[in-house]
C-alpha cells in the first residue's frame, strides 16, 4: 500500500459519512426559519421544482438515483452519443440558417459564414428563402463536398431537393462526398399550415438518395412545429417519435429496409436556455428512437442524426441582446446533449432578417465553445450526472407515453387532423402562460428588468412563415402586448404611461419595494416616477401632482404601512390618482389593490393600461 505524504489537503475518507437523513433534517431547519413546517420527505418536496409535463426536479440527487446502465457511446441505446467517438474529433456541425429571398444577398451571406466558422448551411428555399430555380445562384461558390446542404422547403420539397441534386451532378461531386438534408417533411408540413400532402414525393426521393446519393438524407423529422406551439419536451419528443415512425412505414413500404429508412431521416429539436432539460432531451431521444429501431428489428440502425436549433420560443423582441446569454446556454446544453449540428439563431431572430454582426455572433457562439472552451472534446460530459441520468429517464418515460397516445389516435397525421395534438399543446401553454404572467418563469429584459429608454432594434423583415396550422407562441408575448399599447400611446401623446412610487419612510424601508413595483410597472410599458424619493402624508399630494402620474403604488415596510398607508392613500386620491396599489400585502380602507410577487402581473398591468385610457 502506498502512503501518500501529509501534504495539507485532507481526504474525504477522513470526514464521517454524512446521511440523507442528516441532509434532510437541516433542510427542515431552514425551511423553520422561512416559516414552513415540513419534514423528512415533504422537507424535501418543498424544495423541489416542478417542470412541464409533470416533471419534477428534486434539489438532491444520490448514487440511489441512479438509473439502468446506458451503455457506451456508438452502441444501442445511444444515450451516449450516436458514434464511438462523439464529436471529439472536431467538435459539431455549426449550420447556419438562412431565410432571405434575394439569392445574390444570400450567396454573400453564406459565403461569409462559411469562410467564418460555419460548416454546414441551412437553406430556406421557395415561401421559406430564396426560389428553387435560383438556388445555382444563391450557393454559387460553395464547395459541396466540403460543406453540406440542409433544405427548408415546405410544400416545395420537390423541386428544391432535386435543384440541389442538380447542382450536386453539375458539379462532379462525388456520390460519397455528397452530403445533406433535402427537407422533405410532410407532417411537419401539415402541423404548420394544416395542409396535408402526399408522401409518395418524399418517399420516392428517399430510394433516389438510397441509390445515388448515399450520404444525402431525404427527410427530416422536425419536433420544432410542436415546440413553437407551446408544447413541453416530452411532447416535442413524442410527436417526433411518431413522425418518425409513420415515415419508416411509408418507406418500407416501398422497399426499403429498415437500416436504409432510418439512414434516411434526420432529426431536429429545440435547444432551449434550460441547459439540463436540453442535454436531457436529447439523450433521451436517441433512447427512444433506439427502442423504435430495435421494435422494427434493427437496434444497429438506431443511431439517431440529431440537428438541435436555439429555442425560437425563448427568444425576445425586446432587449434582444440578451438573446446573445439565451442562445449561448442552449448551444452549451445541445453540444453536451451529444447533437451532430447545431444552428444558433441570431439574437434579432425575432425581428426580421440578422445582419452580418448577428449571424457572426450566432457562429462564433459554436465556435468558442468547440475551439476555446474545448466542449466536444469529452463524449458525454454529463454522463453519470445523477441529476441528468434521471432527468433523461424520466424525460424518455414521459415522451414514450406521449408517443403511444398518438399512437393509439391513429398516428402522427390522424392526431393532428383530429386536433387533439393541438389540444395537448394548448393545455401545456397555458399552463406555462400562468408562470409567466406571475414571473414564475422570470424573461430578463422584458418581465424582469425592462429597459423603457431603450432604442428599439430595427431589422428588415424576414419572408412570412408557413401558418394555418399549430399556433406559434413566444415567452414574450403578453409583455410584448403591452408595450406595444405603452409604445403606441408615446408615439401619439409624446409620453409614456405613468406610474407615482410613493416611497415610504427611509431607504432601508422602501427600497425593495420601490424596485419591485418599479420593475413590475415597467414590464408593462408603465413608467415610474419615484421623486421626491421619500413621502409622507404632508406632501404625498404635491408630489402626485408634479409626476404626471394617473396612478400611485404605495412603498415601503409592513411597519410603516400599518402607520401611514391609509392617510397616504387618502391624500393621492385627493389629489387625483385614480388608482392606488400598494407593493405588498394587507387590508386598507384607501387602497384599491396589491402588487406582490406571485401576482398575476399581466392582469394588473393590462388592466391599468385600461384604466390609463391607453388603447
Amino acid at each position: 500500500m502506498t502512503v501518500l505524504p501529509d501534504d495539507g489537503l485532507p481526504l474525504a475518507a477522513e470526514f464521517p459519512d454524512a446521511t440523507h437523513e442528516q441532509w434532510q433534517r437541516l433542510v427542515e431547519g431552514v425551511l423553520r426559519k422561512s416559516g414552513k413546517d415540513a419534514s423528512g420527505t415533504a422537507a424535501e418536496e418543498a424544495l423541489s421544482t416542478a417542470l412541464e409535463g409533470g416533471l419534477t426536479t428534486r434539489p438532491l440527487y444520490t448514487a440511489r438515483d441512479a438509473t439502468p446502465d446506458v451503455g457506451h457511446p456508438g452502441f444501442a441505446p445511444f444515450v451516449r452519443g450516436g458514434t464511438a467517438g462523439g464529436t471529439a474529433a472536431a467538435g459539431w456541425d455549426v449550420r447556419q440558417r438562412h431565410t432571405g429571398s434575394d439569392p445574390a444577398r444570400t450567396n454573400e451571406a453564406v459565403l461569409g459564414d462559411l469562410e467564418n466558422g460555419v460548416t454546414s448551411v441551412w437553406l430556406g428555399v421557395g415561401a421559406n428563402g430564396v426560389p428553387a430555380p435560383a438556388l445555382a445562384s444563391a450557393l454559387k461558390g460553395v464547395y459541396f463536398d466540403l460543406a453540406p446542404i440542409a433544405l427548408d422547403a415546405g410544400a416545395e420539397f420537390g423541386p428544391a431537393a432535386r435543384a440541389l441534386l442538380d447542382l450536386y451532378e453539375a458539379a462532379d461531386v462525388p456520390a460519397e462526398s455528397a452530403r445533406g438534408t433535402l427537407g422533405a417533411d410532410v407532417l411537419a408540413h401539415e402541423a404548420r399550415t394544416g395542409e396535408a400532402l402526399d408522401p409518395a414525393e418524399a418517399v420516392e426521393l428517399a430510394r433516389l438518395c438510397v441509390r445515388r446519393h448515399p450520404c444525402v438524407r431525404a427527410l427530416t423529422v422536425d419536433a420544432l412545429p410542436y415546440h413553437e406551439a407551446g408544447g413541453s419536451a416530452a411532447q416535442e419528443l413524442g410527436a417526433s417519435l411518431a413522425t418518425g415512425v409513420s415515415y419508416l412505414r411509408e418507406l418500407t413500404a416501398a422497399g426499403l429496409s429498415v437500416e436504409e429508412a432510418c439512414a434516411q431521416l434526420e432529426f431536429r429539436y429545440a435547444a432551449t436556455a434550460d441547459q439540463f432539460l436540453t442535454i436531457a432531451k436529447l439523450r433521451a431521444a436517441r433512447r427512444l428512437w433506439a427502442r423504435v429501431a430495435e421494435v422494427c428489428g434493427s437496434a444497429a440502425a438506431g443511431a439517431q442524426r440529431q440537428h438541435a436549433v436555439t429555442s425560437p420560443v425563448m427568444m425576445t423582441r425586446r432587449d434582444p441582446w440578451v438573446n446573445m446569454l439565451r442562445t449561448t446556454v442552449a448551444c452549451l446544453g445541445a453540444g453536451v446533449g451529444g447533437a451532430d449540428s447545431v444552428t444558433v439563431l441570431p439574437f434579432d431572430h425575432s425581428l426580421g432578417l440578422p445582419d452580418a454582426f448577428a449571424r457572426r455572433i450566432a457562429r462564433n457562439t459554436s465556435t468558442i465553445l468547440i475551439e476555446e472552451s474545448h466542449l466536444a472534446r469529452v463524449i458525454d460530459p454529463a454522463g453519470g450526472s445523477w441529476y441528468v441520468e434521471r432527468l433523461t429517464d424520466e424525460l424518455a418515460r414521459a415522451g414514450w407515453e406521449f408517443f403511444q397516445e398518438i399512437e393509439r389516435a391513429g398516428g402522427q397525421a390522424a392526431a393532428l387532423r383530429s386536433g387533439m395534438v393541438g389540444e395537448r399543446l394548448a393545455a401545456t401553454w397555458a399552463e406555462r402562460s400562468k408562470k409567466l404572467a406571475r414571473r414564475r418563469e422570470p424573461i430578463t429584459g422584458v418581465s424582469e428588468f425592462p429597459q423603457l429608454v431603450e432604442r428599439s432594434v430595427e431589422r428588415e423583415a424576414a419572408p412570412a412563415g408557413p401558418s394555418g396550422g399549430l399556433p406559434r407562441v413566444r415567452r414574450d408575448e403578453a409583455y410584448e402586448a403591452l408595450r406595444a399599447r405603452s409604445d403606441a400611446h408615446l408615439a401619439r401623446t409624446g409620453a409614456r404611461p405613468k406610474v407615482f412610487l410613493a416611497a415610504l419612510g427611509p431607504a432601508a424601508a422602501h427600497t425593495a419595494r420601490a424596485s419591485f413595483a418599479s420593475n413590475l410597472f415597467q414590464a408593462g410599458g408603465i413608467e415610474a416616477v419615484h421623486e421626491p424619493a421619500t413621502v409622507d402624508p404632508g406632501t404625498a399630494a404635491e408630489a402626485f401632482r408634479a409626476s404626471g402620474a394617473s396612478v400611485a403604488c404605495l412603498c415601503s415596510s409592513d411597519a410603516l404601512y400599518a402607520e401611514q398607508a391609509d392617510a397616504v392613500a387618502r391624500a393621492l386620491k385627493s389629489a387625483g390618482a385614480e388608482r392606488v396599489f400598494l407593493a405588498g400585502r394587507g387590508e386598507y380602507a384607501d387602497v384599491d389593490a396589491y402588487v406582490f410577487a406571485g401576482c398575476d402581473a399581466v392582469a394588473v398591468l393590462s388592466s391599468t393600461l385600461d384604466r390609463m385610457g391607453v388603447a
